[in-house]
């Protein structure tokens, strides 16, 4: 170790002492190219030795581990994913774990690139997002042996942890709510196509349907997207129709944002002249005027799980995958029309 007021040694001083150029401890550091094993060994003998500590990366060489998590999420898709964030960052300060986040944009390309740049930096485990269209991301994590978790969206995967809400069961709740109402034309403002969340959030709608004694009809559903311009879009869709909707289940906040704003523009008062219900509850849910009925997902229990996942699998990497499906909770008001 470096006396009392020496500076603090550099990538040069650790090149020097191991008798090796200042890249060949980079790529040790870094993990950006395969290096001889005797001599990454120098290279970690003369970091223990001047005990540089010029970044975390460099420490984890000598002492095992980071103690650091990466989360890949599309922070654009959807406010909720915000809140989930807060969530995993609590419970991975309360185990001591720091948290690098990457944003995928909901791209699998992005996705790819976030995904490398956080094993870059030598994370113990990642919580991934999976974006539509994904597959080849998780095999290759899986393949790497890298612990991982996938959050929110959960496919019919069995060799990877997952955790997520149930969707099929509860958004068929909500169409048959509806029904039970008296509606016989209900509306489906449905998600990304792709995502496992949308396609299980439409088969629920469908079964549903079938719960109330309506058939399934293909007209009453739009694609929205996720996104708030693409709900409005898939709003306005709906209402063009010579036979529009008198009702709508709507699969997420973002959507249900562009569905609000459409409603107000057309004059069309949501819980009386059109029973409006959906799937998230964002904070605001229950301030706008009606109140929304929901489907309410276990944002902080999701991210706490899924936390507590990934560290057990990163403990006991041999341990058998899992699957936890969280149940939402019906939050019922009058957007609904009750």
């Amino acid at each position: 170790m470096p006396p009392a007021g020496a500076s603090r040694p550099t990538q040069r001083d650790i090149a020097e002492l191991a008798g090796v150029s200042i890249t060949t401890v980079s790529h040790v550091v870094n993990g950006t190219r395969p290096v001889a094993p005797e001599t990454k060994a120098a290279v970690l003998q003369a970091i223990e030795k001047t005990g540089y500590t010029g970044d975390a990366i460099a420490r984890s060489l000598v002492t095992g581990g980071t103690r650091s998590i990466g989360v890949a999420i599309s922070l654009l898709a959807n406010p909720y994913f915000a809140a989930l964030m807060q969530a995993i960052e609590r419970e991975a300060a309360s185990a001591g774990y720091t948290v690098l986040l990457a944003d995928t944009h909901d791209t699998v390309s992005t996705e790819q690139d976030t995904v490398r740049a956080l094993r870059s930096r030598r994370v113990e485990g990642l919580l991934l997002t999976p974006s539509p269209g994904d597959g080849a991301v998780i095999g290759e994590l899986v393949s790497l042996g890298t612990p991982v978790v996938l959050v929110d969206r959960v496919t019919t995967r069995t060799d990877v942890d997952q955790v997520g809400s149930e969707s099929i069961q509860s958004t068929s709740a909500l169409t048959e709510h509806l029904a039970a109402l008296g509606h016989r034309r209900i509306g489906m403002v449905s998600g990304t196509p792709g995502l496992s969340t949308s396609e299980e959030r439409i088969l629920g709608y469908r079964l549903g349907l079938g719960r109330g004694g309506l058939a399934w009809n293909a007209e009453l559903v739009a694609p929205g997207h996720s996104s708030k311009t693409g709900g409005a879009a898939a709003f306005t869709a709906l209402m063009d129709l010579p036979e529009p909707p008198t009702a709508l289940v709507v699969a997420n906040d973002s959507m249900m944002v562009g569905v609000l704003h459409e409603a107000r523009r057309r004059g069309l008062r949501v819980g009386r002249d059109l029973a409006v219900v959906g799937y998230d509850d964002a904070e605001w849910a229950d301030l706008v005027e009606p109140p929304l009925t929901t489907m309410a997902q276990p944002i902080e229990e999701i991210g706490r799980r899924a936390v507590r996942l990934l560290l057990a699998r990163i403990t006991d990497p041999g341990r058998p995958p899992e699957t936890l499906r969280l149940p939402p909770r019906l939050m019922h008001r009058n957007s609904c029309g009750c």
